[in-house]
């Protein structure tokens, strides 16, 4: 049996229900990224490495490599 993801919604979810967001699920070796308004739809996943990058790119200010 496979354990369910432990998701995470973004910081910047906004007010009322929430529902306005990304939720992020860390996996063993890989990110999973799906739209909280369309959670039925498959999620996409990144390399964890990758994904971290693309993270700090966007808190320094630059854009992902």
């Amino acid at each position: 049996m496979t354990e369910p993801l432990r998701r995470r919604k973004s910081s910047f979810s906004g007010g009322g229900d929430g529902n306005t967001c990304v939720e992020i699920a860390p996996l063993r070796t890989r990110v999973a990224i799906r739209d909280s308004r369309h959670p039925t739809r498959g999620p996409l996943s990144f390399p964890a490495p990758a994904f971290h990058a693309f993270v700090e790119a966007l808190r320094s200010g630059g854009a992902p490599v």
